[in-house]
C-alpha cells in the first residue's frame, strides 16, 4: 500500500546539539563513538561525514533531516537504555554467535514515519554490519500485519536496539497517522492541517518531519526563523498593531504572523501590513467573516476549539491553515513491533 504524495526533501534549519567539546573528546555532532574526525570550523560537520553508512545518511538528508543529529539522537537513545551497562537478559540468555531476522511489522493500521531513524538507532549498535530489506517508505499508509523493514545481524545487536528503535518508530508513526486523518478530513479545500512548536525536547525536527509524513505542513522550526505576536507580547507593546509595527521595525525581512481574537483586530493588523493572521477561538462563523474582510491580503490560520469533527467546516471557510498542536503533543503511537525469527 503506497501512498502517492509522500514528504518531500525540504531545506529547514535544523539545529545541531552544539560544536565537539575538546575537554570531553565528544559531544555534539555525531555523538560518543562516532569516530568521524570533524573538525570545529563553523563546526566543521560535513552532514553527510558521520558514523551512519553513506547511503542511510544520504536518505535521512533527502527526507529533509540532518543525519548527524539523527544520529545523535539514536546514540541519545541507546545510552539511556543501556545506562553506561550492558544489555544483561540478552547477553545472558543470546550466544554471542547467534544471528537473526528481524521483522518491524505493524499491529494496527497507518501511516509510517521514521523507519531511516530506526535503521540509524541499528547502525550505532550493531558491531557487524547489517542487512536490511525495505518494504515501504514514510508517507506510506500499511496494514496490521505488514512488514515495514527486515534486518538481517547479529541477535545480540538487534535485541538491544530494539526498544530505542521501536520507541522512534511508533512516537513518529502515530504523529504521521495522526495527521494523516487531518489531511484527509480536509481534502479539496485549500486548508492544511499545520504542528505547532509544542514537540518534544530534542526530538522537534522529527516530531515536524513525521507531520510532513502525514501530509501536514510545519509552522515555524524555531522562535528564530518567523515572528509569531501572541497576546503576550500584545500586552507587553501596549496593542496589536503596534506589536506587529515593532517587529517590522527590529526584523524587517521576517515573516510575521499576529494572533488575534476579535474582528476589530483583523482589520488592525491588516492595515498594518500582516503576513499571516492567527484567529484564535473563532467560530466558524466569526472566520468566514474574517477571510471575507482579509479578501486574500494575508494568509489565515485558525487555532482553538479545532477537532476532527469541526476541522471541515472550518476548512470551508477559506482559512489557509489549521493550527493543531495535538498533533505532536498528544498523538498516541502507532503499534508497531518487532517478531525475531532464526536466520535461514
Amino acid at each position: 500500500m503506497t501512498s502517492p504524495d509522500r514528504p518531500q526533501p525540504v531545506s529547514l534549519p535544523l539545529p545541531q546539539f552544539g560544536p565537539p567539546d575538546e575537554a570531553s573528546g565528544g559531544g555534539g555532532g555525531c555523538g560518543d563513538g562516532c569516530g568521524c574526525g570533524a573538525e570545529d570550523a563553523d563546526y566543521g560537520i560535513d552532514p553527510l561525514e558521520c558514523g551512519l553508512d553513506p547511503d542511510l545518511a544520504q536518505l535521512i538528508a533527502d527526507a529533509g533531516l540532518d543525519p548527524v543529529q539523527v544520529e545523535d539522537i539514536a546514540h541519545m537513545a541507546i545510552e539511556e537504555d543501556l545506562d553506561q551497562g550492558v544489555d544483561i537478559t540478552t547477553i545472558a540468555t543470546v550466544p554471542e554467535e547467534s544471528r537473526a531476522v528481524g521483522d518491524f511489522t505493524a499491529r494496527e493500521a497507518g501511516t509510517v514515519a521514521g523507519l531511516r531513524v530506526a535503521e540509524a538507532v541499528l547502525s550505532v549498535v550493531c558491531t557487524d554490519e547489517f542487512e536490511v530489506e525495505r518494504h515501504v517508505e514514510d508517507g506510506d499508509r500499511v496494514a496490521a500485519g505488514q512488514k515495514l523493514l527486515t534486518v538481517r545481524t547479529r541477535t545480540r545487536d538487534l535485541l538491544t536496539a530494539e526498544r530505542s528503535a521501536l520507541n522512534l518508530l511508533c512516537r513518529l508513526s502515530g504523529i504521521a497517522t495522526a495527521t494523516r486523518a487531518w489531511a484527509d478530513l480536509l481534502e479539496g479545500t485549500r486548508a492544511q492541517v499545520r504542528d505547532t512548536r509544542k514537540t518534544t525536547p530534542g526530538l522537534r525536527a522529527l516530531e515536524k518531519y513525521a507531520v510532513r509524513c502525514g501530509g501536514g505542513a510545519n509552522h515555524r522550526m524555531s522562535l528564530s526563523d518567523a515572528a509569531l505576536v501572541k497576546d503576550n507580547h500584545v500586552v507587553a507593546a501596549g496593542g496589536v498593531a503596534q506589536a506587529f509595527k515593532l517587529v517590522r521595525a527590529e526584523f524587517p525581512d521576517v515573516p510575521i504572523e499576529v494572533e488575534v481574537d476579535t474582528l476589530h483586530q483583523v482589520r488592525e493588523v491588516l492595515a498594518a501590513g500582516a503576513d499571516l493572521i492567527l484567529l484564535d477561538n473563532f467560530t466558524p462563523a466569526q472566520t468566514a467573516e474574517a477571510v471575507a474582510i482579509v479578501g486574500g491580503q494575508a494568509f489565515l490560520e485558525s487555532s482553538g476549539r479545532l477537532t476532527l469533527e469541526t476541522a471541515r467546516a472550518y476548512a470551508e471557510t477559506g482559512v489557509n491553515f489549521l493550527a493543531v498542536g495535538a498533533l505532536t503533543h498528544s498523538s498516541p503511537i502507532l503499534d508497531i513491533g518487532l517478531d525475531l525469527r532464526a536466520e535461514a
